[in-house]
C-alpha cells in the first residue's frame, strides 16, 4: 500500500472514532446479543493461525476500531473465545459490523424513525465488515479464509447519506477508499455538534409536500 493510502486510512479510521464519540456515544442503548461463530484462530478443527488480534491489530491504527466496538458492550458476530488470540481479520470484521449496527440504530431512534428491518441490519453488518476487512488485508497483507472478498447481496437495501448521514457516510467512505475518484463526505456533519443537530439538519432538507 501507497504510503498516500496509509494516510487515507488512517484518516478515515480517526473521522470514524470522532464521530462516534461525538455523535453516538451519549445515544446508543446497548442490548443483548449472542456471541458469533469462532474466529479463524479458535475453530475446530483449526484452519491455520493467522496473524493475532493482540499483535497486529494493536499494533496499528485500526486499534481504535475494535475499541470503538468494544466499547459498544455487544457481542454479537464477536468470537466466544474473543480475546488477544482471535484472527486480527476477523476482529476487523466484526468490529466494523458491530459498529454498523450501532450507528443504524442509534440513528433511526434518535431521528423518531421505527427500527431498522433486520435485513436492512445484516445487510449494514455485512457491508461494513467486508469493506473494512478487504482494507486491512490490503494494508497489513492478513488474508483470512472466513472473510469473503465480495459483499453479500442486498446493496440495495444499504442507507443512503441524505437518509441515515452518519451511517450512510460510514459505508459509502469505505466502499473503495483507495479510489481517486473523490471521498463521499457529508460536508455538513462538521458543523453538528449532536444528533439532535444531525435531525434539525435532515427535517430542514426534507422537500415541502
Amino acid at each position: 500500500m501507497r504510503p498516500e493510502d496509509e494516510v487515507t486510512v488512517h484518516q478515515l479510521l480517526g473521522r470514524l472514532a470522532y464521530f462516534h464519540a461525538l455523535f453516538i456515544e451519549s445515544a446508543f442503548a446497548p442490548s443483548a446479543a449472542a456471541a458469533g461463530p469462532p474466529c479463524c484462530n479458535h475453530r475446530s478443527p483449526p484452519t491455520g493461525v493467522r496473524p493475532e488480534a493482540g499483535g497486529l491489530l494493536a499494533d496499528s491504527a485500526w486499534v481504535v476500531l475494535d475499541e470503538v466496538a468494544s466499547g459498544l458492550g455487544e457481542p454479537a458476530g464477536r468470537c466466544p473465545s474473543h480475546g488477544p488470540g482471535c484472527c486480527a481479520t476477523c476482529r476487523v470484521a466484526f468490529s466494523a459490523a458491530a459498529v454498523a449496527e450501532a450507528w443504524l440504530v442509534t440513528e433511526h431512534r434518535a431521528y423518531r424513525r421505527p427500527g431498522p428491518h433486520e435485513r436492512t441490519r445484516a445487510a449494514c453488518r455485512d457491508a461494513a465488515a467486508t469493506r473494512m476487512a478487504r482494507i486491512f488485508v490490503r494494508q497489513h497483507r492478513a488474508p483470512c479464509p472466513a472473510q469473503a472478498p465480495a459483499e453479500a447481496a442486498g446493496g440495495w437495501l444499504l442507507p443512503g447519506p441524505d437518509e441515515l448521514p452518519l451511517t450512510g457516510e460510514l459505508l459509502a467512505l469505505w466502499r473503495d477508499p483507495l479510489s481517486t475518484g473523490g471521498s463521499p463526505v457529508v460536508s455538513w456533519l462538521n458543523h453538528c455538534t449532536d444528533l439532535d443537530d444531525v435531525h434539525r439538519v435532515l427535517k430542514a432538507r426534507r422537500p415541502i409536500p
